[in-house]
């Protein structure tokens, strides 16, 4: 698989950037996030740039997995309001997927925090070493 090009990355970034608007604006017909507020982590775009994957995540509380159902029932909506602010030739297709990188997150955090590698970690126990004390 080939690393995305710089216009896949511009193009998902400023759809990124659109979409946030969109859904801080709150005027999407048809979408009832009941007061939650949702982050826009990260926009893939394919190689054509006919289709958006946003990653997405509930801030506070909300249905992680339930959100990106609930964004794509008014897709078509936000893809017109996008569009509107964007000018591309196509205003692409959106898919929402949930954004997982926040678990993998906590549970890098959590292995670093375990006392096995925080004894290999700790700087005052290395320098101690190295003196011979």
């Amino acid at each position: 698989m080939n690393p995305p090009s710089q216009r896949q990355l511009r193009v998902g970034e400023l759809v990124r950037h659109a979409l946030s608007d969109v859904l801080t604006r709150g005027d999407v017909h048809g979408l009832d996030l009941g007061g939650t507020l949702v982050s826009v982590s990260e926009v893939r775009m394919s190689p054509d740039l006919k289709i958006a994957t946003c990653f997405v995540t509930p801030i506070g509380p909300g249905d992680a997995k339930a959100l990106p159902k609930k964004l794509a029932a008014a897709s078509r909506d936000m893809r017109m309001q996008i569009g509107r602010q964007l000018n591309l030739r196509f205003t692409p297709t959106l898919r929402f997927k949930p954004d997982t990188s926040f678990d993998s997150y906590g549970k890098i955090d959590a292995i670093l925090r375990s006392p096995e590698v925080a004894r290999d970690t700790d700087p005052v126990r290395g320098q101690s070493d190295e003196d011979g004390t």
